[in-house]
């Protein structure tokens, strides 16, 4: 899934000087935390290996390059002038396929919180703004071209990087008026219905992180149904609709990915992983390593500690 729009000589100017304060402030290959705690700078040399990583509730705006990223089945490319947002938590697959050393891969990433969504829904609710109505659940993920207000938003964020004092004051309003001009998009409803008591996708989110913090323990749909006040089938619907897949797909995720770093940073035998992140047959996790990752646990490892890390980490 892409999007593909026309870009004003004035949107280039400005997606221009965004390009210009990442790569000031992010110098090296990598993702680098800025002085602002939900924002992070991105910037790749080259194009990367595959990697694998959950994605957090956020905006990825791009200045420079291009990046393709797989959920489920279904495959999402944008680049230059475009965001990626996330409502929920993901596992995603992706890697960047457009840079250079002469002309990275740049964007930057802000951070957002289910509560801050709801804070400006009852806002808008009250001032009878336009473009913020509740509709039925959509998928948590979704790409989009970044018009002239958006970039404006990001680049009186960015800019304020130069003034480091301002940021505890300034910025958070400037993410603020980022956020809302997502939610205000023609595909902000895939935000709009995070907000806690919003409807079923926000039920789903809750869901997700019951799995995320149980992710080794047995998948109790019956449970999680009854909490989130649902029957197993509604569930399972809803749940598909905002993620693209069951929540045992979810969990397998979850654990295959963790499962990875495990092998990845301690000293562990594949073995133990698995059992470790809830497999009780190593054969099992063996051939469901292999699925998602497309080699076997010891042959993969291999192959990535022979990368250089930011390639790998999932950042990117």
């Amino acid at each position: 899934m892409n999007a593909e729009f026309p870009v004003s000589s004035r949107s280039l100017a400005k997606r221009e000087e965004l390009a210009g304060l990442i790569a000031r402030f992010a110098r090296t290959d990598g993702t680098h935390a800025a002085c602002f705690p939900p924002l992070s700078l991105i910037r790749a040399s080259g194009e990367t290996a595959p990697f694998h990583t959950v994605y957090e509730p956020s905006i990825c705006l791009v200045a420079q390059g291009s990046k393709l990223v797989l959920l489920a089945d279904e495959t999402y490319r944008y680049g230059p002038s475009q965001y990626f947002a996330v409502s929920v938590d993901l596992p995603i697959s992706g890697r960047i396929i457009e840079a250079s050393a002469e002309r990275p891969y740049l964007a930057v990433r802000l951070r957002i919180e289910p509560q801050q969504i709801l804070e400006l829904m009852s806002e808008a609710d009250k001032s009878g703004a336009s473009g913020m109505s509740r509709t039925p659940s959509a998928r948590g993920i979704y790409v989009n071209s970044a018009g002239e207000e958006l970039l404006d938003a990001f680049l009186r964020l960015l800019r304020m990087l130069e003034t480091p004092e301002d940021l505890p004051v300034l910025a958070p309003m400037a993410a603020r008026e980022i956020l809302y001009r997502a939610m205000r998009g023609d595909q902000g409803q895939a935000l709009r219905q995070m907000a806690p008591g919003a409807g079923r996708a926000a039920l789903v989110a809750e869901v997700i992180r019951r799995i995320r913090e149980t992710y080794n323990e047995p998948l109790r749909i019956g449970e999680l149904a009854e909490e989130a006040g649902m029957s197993p089938s509604s569930l399972h619907r809803h749940f598909r609709d905002v993620t693209a897949m069951s929540p045992l797909q979810f969990q397998k995720q979850l654990r295959l990915q963790e499962a990875r770093r495990m092998l990845l940073t301690e000293p562990v035998q594949a073995a133990e992983a698995a059992f470790r992140v809830g497999y009780e047959s190593p054969s099992q996790f063996n051939r469901e390593y292999a699925r998602l990752f497309g080699m076997p646990p010891l042959s993969d490892i291999r192959r990535l500690k022979s990368l250089p890390p930011e390639e790998w980490a999932g950042e990117a």
